[in-house]
Protein backbone atom coordinates (compact mmCIF):
# COMPACT_ATOMS: atom_id res chain seq x y z
CA UNK A 1 0.00 0.00 0.00
CA UNK A 2 0.94 3.75 -0.96
CA UNK A 3 -0.41 6.99 0.86
CA UNK A 4 -0.13 8.16 -3.08
CA UNK A 5 -1.53 5.58 -4.63
CA UNK A 6 -5.13 8.20 -4.93
CA UNK A 7 -3.39 11.03 -5.73
CA UNK A 8 -5.37 12.54 -9.06
CA UNK A 9 -3.38 14.24 -11.86
CA UNK A 10 -4.69 17.81 -12.80
CA UNK A 11 -3.79 19.54 -16.07
CA UNK A 12 -0.53 21.30 -16.46
CA UNK A 13 0.00 24.51 -16.45
CA UNK A 14 -0.81 25.96 -19.75
CA UNK A 15 2.02 28.44 -20.30
CA UNK A 16 4.55 26.57 -19.24
CA UNK A 17 3.27 23.68 -20.79
CA UNK A 18 3.30 25.49 -24.23
CA UNK A 19 7.04 26.49 -23.23
CA UNK A 20 7.77 23.03 -23.28
CA UNK A 21 6.55 22.32 -26.37
CA UNK A 22 8.24 24.89 -28.32
CA UNK A 23 11.49 23.88 -26.90
CA UNK A 24 10.97 20.27 -28.12
CA UNK A 25 9.62 21.67 -31.60
CA UNK A 26 12.54 21.48 -34.58
CA UNK A 27 10.52 23.35 -36.98
CA UNK A 28 12.74 26.12 -37.86
CA UNK A 29 10.41 28.73 -38.03
CA UNK A 30 8.66 28.81 -35.25
CA UNK A 31 7.87 32.12 -33.21
CA UNK A 32 7.55 32.15 -29.66
CA UNK A 33 4.27 33.98 -28.53
CA UNK A 34 4.50 32.28 -24.94
CA UNK A 35 6.06 34.11 -21.93
CA UNK A 36 7.20 37.37 -22.67
CA UNK A 37 10.87 37.68 -22.19
CA UNK A 38 13.77 39.61 -23.55
CA UNK A 39 14.71 38.02 -27.16
CA UNK A 40 17.39 39.10 -29.65
CA UNK A 41 16.75 39.05 -33.16
CA UNK A 42 17.40 35.34 -33.43
CA UNK A 43 15.05 34.43 -30.50
CA UNK A 44 17.86 33.63 -28.43
CA UNK A 45 17.70 34.89 -24.62
CA UNK A 46 19.27 38.36 -23.87
CA UNK A 47 20.15 39.58 -20.67
CA UNK A 48 20.43 43.52 -19.72
CA UNK A 49 24.37 44.65 -20.40
CA UNK A 50 23.34 46.85 -17.29
CA UNK A 51 23.02 43.24 -15.93
CA UNK A 52 25.91 41.58 -16.99
CA UNK A 53 28.07 44.32 -15.93
CA UNK A 54 26.81 44.01 -12.50
CA UNK A 55 27.10 40.30 -12.14
CA UNK A 56 30.55 40.73 -13.44
CA UNK A 57 31.03 43.30 -10.77
CA UNK A 58 29.59 40.77 -8.14
CA UNK A 59 31.82 37.65 -9.02
CA UNK A 60 34.79 39.54 -8.77
CA UNK A 61 33.65 41.06 -5.28
CA UNK A 62 36.17 39.04 -2.91
CA UNK A 63 34.46 40.92 0.40
CA UNK A 64 30.57 38.73 -0.37
CA UNK A 65 30.04 35.49 0.49
CA UNK A 66 27.65 33.16 1.09
CA UNK A 67 26.18 33.67 4.29
CA UNK A 68 22.30 33.18 5.39
CA UNK A 69 20.19 36.68 4.32
CA UNK A 70 17.73 37.99 6.97
CA UNK A 71 14.40 36.28 7.05
CA UNK A 72 12.90 39.75 5.10
CA UNK A 73 16.08 39.82 3.19
CA UNK A 74 18.55 42.31 2.15
CA UNK A 75 17.14 45.50 3.65
CA UNK A 76 19.08 47.84 1.70
CA UNK A 77 18.07 46.26 -1.67
CA UNK A 78 14.55 46.47 0.07
CA UNK A 79 14.88 50.15 0.75
CA UNK A 80 16.03 50.95 -2.92
CA UNK A 81 13.52 49.08 -4.31
CA UNK A 82 10.50 50.75 -2.04
CA UNK A 83 12.27 54.19 -2.97
CA UNK A 84 11.97 52.96 -6.81
CA UNK A 85 8.14 52.37 -6.03
CA UNK A 86 7.06 55.52 -3.44
CA UNK A 87 9.86 58.07 -4.43
CA UNK A 88 12.42 59.71 -3.25
CA UNK A 89 10.27 62.12 -1.21
CA UNK A 90 7.62 59.82 -0.16
CA UNK A 91 5.68 61.20 2.93
CA UNK A 92 4.95 57.72 4.19
CA UNK A 93 8.92 56.66 4.01
CA UNK A 94 9.68 59.92 5.83
CA UNK A 95 7.15 59.31 8.50
CA UNK A 96 8.34 55.30 8.89
CA UNK A 97 5.02 54.66 7.97
CA UNK A 98 6.62 51.81 5.40
CA UNK A 99 7.06 48.06 5.95
CA UNK A 100 9.46 46.33 2.90
CA UNK A 101 10.62 42.88 2.75
CA UNK A 102 12.59 41.08 0.29
CA UNK A 103 10.55 38.51 -1.19
CA UNK A 104 10.69 35.71 -4.24
CA UNK A 105 9.96 37.76 -7.10
CA UNK A 106 5.89 39.40 -7.40
CA UNK A 107 4.76 36.01 -6.87
CA UNK A 108 6.15 35.27 -3.71
CA UNK A 109 5.04 39.25 -2.63
CA UNK A 110 1.53 38.05 -3.61
CA UNK A 111 1.20 34.92 -1.42
CA UNK A 112 2.94 36.64 1.48
CA UNK A 113 0.52 39.65 1.54
CA UNK A 114 -2.38 36.82 1.02
CA UNK A 115 -1.60 35.19 3.99
CA UNK A 116 -0.62 37.56 5.99
CA UNK A 117 -3.79 39.59 5.43
CA UNK A 118 -5.52 36.52 6.34
CA UNK A 119 -4.03 35.69 9.20
CA UNK A 120 -3.11 39.12 10.74
CA UNK A 121 -6.47 41.26 9.79
CA UNK A 122 -8.78 38.08 9.38
CA UNK A 123 -9.29 38.97 5.77
CA UNK A 124 -11.28 36.27 3.36
CA UNK A 125 -12.22 38.18 0.63
CA UNK A 126 -10.61 39.38 -2.35
CA UNK A 127 -11.38 41.07 -6.03
CA UNK A 128 -9.68 40.50 -8.61
CA UNK A 129 -10.36 42.40 -12.05
CA UNK A 130 -11.81 40.22 -15.19
CA UNK A 131 -9.64 39.80 -16.96
CA UNK A 132 -6.56 39.26 -14.92
CA UNK A 133 -2.89 37.43 -14.78
CA UNK A 134 -4.31 33.75 -14.53
CA UNK A 135 -1.71 33.13 -11.25
CA UNK A 136 -4.00 35.76 -9.37
CA UNK A 137 -7.09 33.32 -8.92
CA UNK A 138 -4.90 30.28 -8.06
CA UNK A 139 -2.45 32.27 -5.35
CA UNK A 140 -5.57 33.41 -3.50
CA UNK A 141 -7.62 29.78 -3.80
CA UNK A 142 -4.44 28.21 -2.67
CA UNK A 143 -4.47 31.00 0.19
CA UNK A 144 -7.89 29.68 1.51
CA UNK A 145 -9.91 32.68 0.63
CA UNK A 146 -13.48 31.49 0.28
CA UNK A 147 -14.30 34.91 -1.09
CA UNK A 148 -12.77 35.37 -4.53
CA UNK A 149 -14.49 37.33 -7.00
CA UNK A 150 -14.51 39.41 -10.17
CA UNK A 151 -14.61 42.73 -11.21
CA UNK A 152 -15.78 44.12 -14.32
CA UNK A 153 -12.40 45.61 -16.21
CA UNK A 154 -12.10 45.24 -19.99
CA UNK A 155 -14.62 46.07 -22.24
CA UNK A 156 -14.50 44.33 -25.13
CA UNK A 157 -16.57 46.94 -27.72
CA UNK A 158 -15.15 49.74 -27.33
CA UNK A 159 -11.85 48.38 -26.59
CA UNK A 160 -11.38 49.87 -23.75
CA UNK A 161 -11.67 50.28 -19.57
CA UNK A 162 -14.89 49.71 -18.34
CA UNK A 163 -14.91 52.23 -15.44
CA UNK A 164 -18.49 52.53 -14.46
CA UNK A 165 -18.57 48.76 -14.33
CA UNK A 166 -15.31 48.02 -12.10
CA UNK A 167 -16.75 50.97 -9.70
CA UNK A 168 -19.97 49.20 -9.51
CA UNK A 169 -18.43 45.86 -8.91
CA UNK A 170 -16.13 47.52 -6.52
CA UNK A 171 -19.21 49.29 -4.49
CA UNK A 172 -20.49 46.10 -3.83
CA UNK A 173 -17.26 44.47 -2.30
CA UNK A 174 -17.92 43.99 1.20
CA UNK A 175 -15.85 45.61 3.90
CA UNK A 176 -12.47 45.03 4.38
CA UNK A 177 -12.20 42.99 1.08
CA UNK A 178 -8.45 43.55 -0.81
CA UNK A 179 -8.98 45.01 -4.28
CA UNK A 180 -6.08 43.72 -6.91
CA UNK A 181 -5.03 46.70 -9.13
CA UNK A 182 -2.47 46.45 -11.57
CA UNK A 183 -0.26 49.24 -10.91
CA UNK A 184 0.36 50.04 -14.96
CA UNK A 185 0.24 47.77 -17.76
CA UNK A 186 -2.80 46.09 -16.99
CA UNK A 187 -2.09 42.05 -17.68
CA UNK A 188 -3.58 40.80 -20.43
CA UNK A 189 -5.36 43.94 -21.89
CA UNK A 190 -2.42 46.80 -21.45
CA UNK A 191 -5.17 48.97 -20.52
CA UNK A 192 -4.70 51.41 -17.64
CA UNK A 193 -7.20 54.06 -15.68
CA UNK A 194 -6.89 57.80 -16.42
CA UNK A 195 -5.27 59.88 -13.81
CA UNK A 196 -9.24 61.04 -13.66
CA UNK A 197 -10.19 57.36 -13.40
CA UNK A 198 -7.60 56.52 -10.70
CA UNK A 199 -8.66 59.55 -8.34
CA UNK A 200 -12.77 57.72 -8.91
CA UNK A 201 -10.97 54.30 -7.95
CA UNK A 202 -9.05 55.85 -4.90
CA UNK A 203 -11.86 57.74 -3.85
CA UNK A 204 -14.56 54.35 -3.92
CA UNK A 205 -11.80 52.35 -2.13
CA UNK A 206 -11.59 54.82 0.90
CA UNK A 207 -15.22 55.38 1.38
CA UNK A 208 -16.04 51.79 0.83
CA UNK A 209 -13.09 50.38 3.39
CA UNK A 210 -11.11 48.34 1.06
CA UNK A 211 -7.67 47.65 0.83
CA UNK A 212 -5.99 48.64 -2.11
CA UNK A 213 -3.06 45.70 -3.44
CA UNK A 214 -0.86 46.82 -6.21
CA UNK A 215 0.56 44.39 -8.50
CA UNK A 216 3.64 46.48 -9.90
CA UNK A 217 5.20 43.79 -12.54
CA UNK A 218 6.08 46.59 -15.23
CA UNK A 219 6.80 49.37 -13.71
CA UNK A 220 8.78 51.49 -16.15
CA UNK A 221 7.07 49.43 -19.35
CA UNK A 222 3.98 51.17 -19.74
CA UNK A 223 4.93 54.81 -19.92
CA UNK A 224 9.16 54.78 -20.30
CA UNK A 225 9.45 56.50 -16.77
CA UNK A 226 9.41 54.95 -13.39
CA UNK A 227 7.69 57.42 -11.37
CA UNK A 228 4.84 58.03 -13.92
CA UNK A 229 4.07 54.28 -13.65
CA UNK A 230 4.24 54.38 -9.85
CA UNK A 231 1.84 57.14 -10.33
CA UNK A 232 -1.38 55.41 -8.78
CA UNK A 233 0.15 53.37 -6.14
CA UNK A 234 1.82 57.58 -4.86
CA UNK A 235 -1.43 59.01 -5.39
CA UNK A 236 -2.97 56.55 -2.86
CA UNK A 237 -0.47 57.14 -0.16
CA UNK A 238 -0.75 60.98 -1.04
CA UNK A 239 -4.64 60.47 0.07
CA UNK A 240 -3.36 59.09 3.21
CA UNK A 241 -4.62 55.53 2.41
CA UNK A 242 -3.18 52.81 3.60
CA UNK A 243 -1.65 50.74 0.30
CA UNK A 244 -0.18 47.15 0.01
CA UNK A 245 2.41 46.62 -3.33
CA UNK A 246 3.72 43.64 -4.57
CA UNK A 247 7.21 44.75 -6.83
CA UNK A 248 8.66 42.42 -9.55
CA UNK A 249 12.38 42.60 -11.18
CA UNK A 250 11.54 39.46 -13.57
CA UNK A 251 11.08 41.87 -16.41
CA UNK A 252 11.95 45.39 -16.40
CA UNK A 253 15.23 43.78 -15.25
CA UNK A 254 15.05 40.46 -16.78
CA UNK A 255 15.71 38.26 -13.75
CA UNK A 256 12.89 35.93 -14.19
CA UNK A 257 14.92 32.83 -13.17
CA UNK A 258 16.47 34.82 -9.81
CA UNK A 259 13.21 35.75 -8.31
CA UNK A 260 13.70 38.86 -7.00
CA UNK A 261 11.00 41.00 -5.56
CA UNK A 262 9.56 43.06 -2.99
CA UNK A 263 6.28 43.72 -0.97
CA UNK A 264 5.62 46.98 0.68
CA UNK A 265 2.96 47.83 3.17
CA UNK A 266 2.29 51.67 3.81
CA UNK A 267 0.15 51.93 7.31
CA UNK A 268 -1.59 54.77 8.64
CA UNK A 269 0.51 54.64 12.22
CA UNK A 270 3.89 53.45 12.77
CA UNK A 271 3.59 52.21 15.74
CA UNK A 272 2.10 49.00 14.05
CA UNK A 273 5.24 48.16 12.17
CA UNK A 274 6.96 46.39 14.79
CA UNK A 275 4.20 44.07 15.18
CA UNK A 276 3.95 43.15 11.65
CA UNK A 277 7.60 42.78 10.91
CA UNK A 278 7.62 39.97 13.54
CA UNK A 279 4.18 38.49 12.17
CA UNK A 280 5.52 38.57 8.23
CA UNK A 281 9.14 36.96 9.93
CA UNK A 282 7.05 34.26 11.08
CA UNK A 283 5.09 33.21 7.65
CA UNK A 284 8.42 33.81 5.57
CA UNK A 285 10.17 31.34 8.52
CA UNK A 286 7.47 28.87 7.73
CA UNK A 287 7.61 29.26 3.94
CA UNK A 288 11.13 29.59 2.68
CA UNK A 289 13.00 30.47 5.71
CA UNK A 290 15.04 33.67 3.75
CA UNK A 291 15.44 34.75 0.15
CA UNK A 292 18.37 34.75 -1.78
CA UNK A 293 20.59 37.06 -2.77
CA UNK A 294 22.61 36.95 -6.23
CA UNK A 295 19.30 39.02 -8.13
CA UNK A 296 18.59 41.23 -5.13
CA UNK A 297 22.53 41.44 -5.33
CA UNK A 298 22.40 42.74 -9.11
CA UNK A 299 19.36 44.86 -8.65
CA UNK A 300 20.99 47.04 -5.94
CA UNK A 301 24.39 47.21 -7.79
CA UNK A 302 22.55 48.95 -10.59
CA UNK A 303 20.33 50.89 -8.69
CA UNK A 304 23.32 51.96 -6.66
CA UNK A 305 25.54 52.70 -9.48
CA UNK A 306 25.21 55.94 -11.64
CA UNK A 307 27.05 54.58 -14.57
CA UNK A 308 24.92 51.18 -14.48
CA UNK A 309 21.89 52.83 -13.39
CA UNK A 310 21.58 55.43 -16.75
CA UNK A 311 22.18 52.09 -18.66
CA UNK A 312 19.56 50.51 -17.42
CA UNK A 313 16.75 52.80 -17.00
CA UNK A 314 17.94 54.05 -20.88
Amino acid sequence: MSYFTNIEGVAPIEIFELAKKFKEDNFSQKIDLGIGAYRTNEAKPWVLPAVRKAEKLITNNDTLNHEYLQILGDEEFSSMATKMLLGENSIALKEKRVLSSQTLSGTGALRLIADFMKKCCNFDSVYISEPTWPNHHLLFKHANYSNIKTYRYWKADTRSLDINGMLEDLNNAPKNSLVVLHACAHNPTGVDPTEDQWKKIADLIEQKQLMPLFDCAYQGFASGDLDKDAASIRYFVSKGLEVIAAQSFAKNFGLYNERVGNLVFVVKNSENIVNMKSQLSIIVRANYSNPPAFGSRIVKTILSNPDLNSEWYV
